[in-house]
């Protein structure tokens, strides 16, 4: 039986959480469950579908990603489940794909979508502000327990997707902006390993300007400058970001997602 993960911006306090939990018991009761995160900013779609691809890929083949930021819930948007990849999505058709799609599409993977309309894989009563308990949760523990996807709702090819900010290619280098900012303030960028291609081999000829700071050359992890340093380097999952050793450069620098954030070449 698949696992299946969850993600909201629910935070913890009020029991939304664990009663999705429950309602994926009632109908799979064997299925192992994992908080990816409850944390999402409120009503953030583009930073859901950023955690969604950097966390989907190191789940097992056939997981089940149930994402709940659903800021138009009870709207004429779509509920949806899908295939993308080996992986399978469940949560509104409102771009959270996106990222985990692109990725998907440049490996040359497949991809099915699928308009949850189907009531007997709802529960019995519908709210129009609890999607992710009444729709999501139930269609997603169907789906764990071996009910194909193809008869969960009907088909359809044209998903919403998000406009995710690509970084552009400047006469010295790369021009980007932060895209995340994490639980310790390290700060995010569009800005690649694929974008940099070979020049993320020479490290020590590249300079970070980010918030009128230059930051020359990268390391390779945050113990190798002193604390209160600002540095640059390339994180876990590829990206470029810019941090404070044992502190927060999103707070020193008063950085926010969207800032302008430069590579420059030597």
């Amino acid at each position: 039986m698949p696992v299946i993960s969850l993600m909201t911006d629910f935070g913890i306090k009020d029991g939304n959480v664990g009663v999705m939990k429950g309602v994926i018991w009632g109908i799979a009761p064997n299925i192992h469950i994992s908080d990816l995160s409850h944390m999402v900013a409120p009503q953030n779609v583009r930073e859901a579908a950023l955690v969604l691809v950097r966390s989907a890929p190191y789940f097992p083949a056939n997981s089940i990603h149930i994402v709940v930021v659903d800021p138009g819930v009870g709207t004429t948007r779509r509920p949806m489940a899908a295939k993308i990849g080996m992986q399978y999505y469940v949560g509104p058709d409102n771009g959270t794909i996106t990222l985990l799609l692109e990725r998907a599409r440049r490996d040359g993977l497949g991809e099915k979508f699928i308009h949850l309309n189907k009531h007997e894989y709802w529960l019995p009563s519908i709210s129009h502000v609890f999607h992710g308990r009444d729709i999501f949760a139930p269609a997603a523990a169907y789906l764990a327990t071996g009910v194909p996807l193809s008869e969960l709702g009907a088909p359809f090819e044209d998903p919403v997707l998000l406009d995710i900010p690509k970084p552009e290619r400047t006469e010295r280098g790369w021009r980007g902006e932060v895209m995340h900012i994490d639980h310790f303030g390290n700060v995010s960028s569009n800005i690649r390993t694929e974008t940099l291609g070979d020049a993320s081999r020479h490290k020590d000829h590249m300079t970070v300007r980010v918030a009128g700071q230059d930051i020359h050359g990268l390391v390779n992890t945050f113990g190798d400058r002193p604390v209160g340093e600002l540095i640059a380097l390339m994180g876990s999952t590829g990206s470029l970001i810019v941090s404070v050793v044992n502190g927060s450069a999103a707070a020193r620098f008063n950085l926010k997602v969207g800032d302008a954030l430069e590579v420059i070449i030597e």
